[in-house]
């Protein structure tokens, strides 16, 4: 018998390239994964890769799905030094997207919630993020900040698993840019995991969708270069998502599968490589009555007939009920011969 939890692990990350796959067949892949009939103009090819990458049990689904697009890593190394990361555990795909995107057709919004991920942080405004959020995301990758006088103008420190470490000065714009993406990144993945607790505790049982994108490696890129920060900006990134998603784990209790796109630059004018399209509930039609007629000759004949059909049905009731109660006040006092007669049949 299968352990519905250890199924899930073992597909708690797809992780996802260039070539191979196409991107309904991925749209199918998160339909399915979140409950959901895939399109049913799905060919049996499509359908067959599907099978190779999920799991048979049509009832063991995990009905939450963290889909992310990481553009700019397309050259760099995805597995971490550690393997107790999830990029060693993931089921690598190969997907080709060409120049176009694809649409991920979800039912409306009573069935399924989704967290857009793309909310931005301002390191300009004190309100946004301080230095002591800074701090704690320091900490929480195991390394330091360390402040100046000026309001987020400190150093960011942060080790890498393979002994090196990568400085961020916030005073760059670059390195502020790329960090604040990043934080944005974690918090709105956390404010996704409060909405979870707040859906479990209610009357309501939505699939769950956590979507978005992440540019920051394109920005150390264009200031460094490929290599070098740019580079160690890629693994601190592929860190951060693994102990994320690691904490996703615990607040999902292991039923939620992470999708990650790794990419470089998508084609242009798209936002997003799958469009998340949420099927509206078709409203219902009600009869209501045409006001403000332009032709009150009509208007009048309709009042008319209303009130005529209205007087007979009222003056045929009334009839009956005086037909009705004439009949019963003239019923003769005797027993009925049928009712209290023995009936005998020869």
């Amino acid at each position: 018998m299968h352990n519905r939890v250890a199924d899930c692990l073992c597909f708690s990350l797809i992780f996802l390239q260039t070539d191979s796959m196409l991107l309904p067949e991925i749209g199918a892949v998160v339909s399915v994964l979140l409950g959901f009939t895939p399109s049913v103009t799905l060919s049996a090819a499509s359908s067959s890769k599907l099978n190779k990458v999920l799991v048979p049990n049509p009832f063991d689904r995990p009905r939450s799905v963290l889909m992310l697009e990481v553009r700019g890593t397309e050259d760099y190394q995805l597995k971490l030094d550690s393997e107790d990361d999830i990029f060693s555990r993931a089921l690598s795909r190969k997907v080709v997207y060409g120049e176009n995107t694809a649409d991920l057709q979800l039912p409306d919004e009573d069935e399924v919630s989704v967290v857009l991920l793309n909310e931005p942080l301002n390191f300009d405004s004190d309100a946004e993020c301080t230095d002591k959020e800074l701090s704690e995301f320091a900490s929480w990758l195991g390394g330091s900040y360390v402040t100046s006088l000026e309001q987020l103008n400190g150093l960011l420190t942060i080790p890498l698993a393979n002994g090196a470490h990568l400085n961020l000065q916030m005073s760059k714009k670059a390195d502020r840019e790329f960090t604040a993406s990043l934080v944005s990144l974690i918090r709105n993945i956390q404010r996704a995991m409060v909405m979870h607790q707040e859906l479990s505790g209610s009357m309501r049982n939505p699939a769950e969708l956590i979507t978005g994108k992440f540019d920051g490696i394109k920005v150390l890129q264009e200031q460094y270069g490929s290599v070098g920060v740019a580079q160690q900006g890629a693994e601190l990134l592929f860190t951060s998502i693994s102990k994320i998603f690691d904490s996703l784990q615990e607040a999902y209790n292991g039923q939620i599968v992470g999708v990650i796109f790794s990419m470089g630059t998508p084609p242009s004018g798209s936002e997003t490589m799958l469009n998340v399209m949420i099927t509206s509930r078709s409203t219902p039609r009600w009869l209501e009555e045409t006001t403000g007629s332009s032709n009150p000759i009509l208007v009048a004949e309709v009042l008319l007939v209303r009130r005529t059909l209205a007087w007979i049905t009222g003056i045929i009731l009334l009839i009956a009920t005086l037909f009705g109660v004439y009949f019963l006040m003239n019923m003769p006092l005797t027993k009925d011969t049928l009712l209290y007669s023995n009936v005998k049949f020869d």
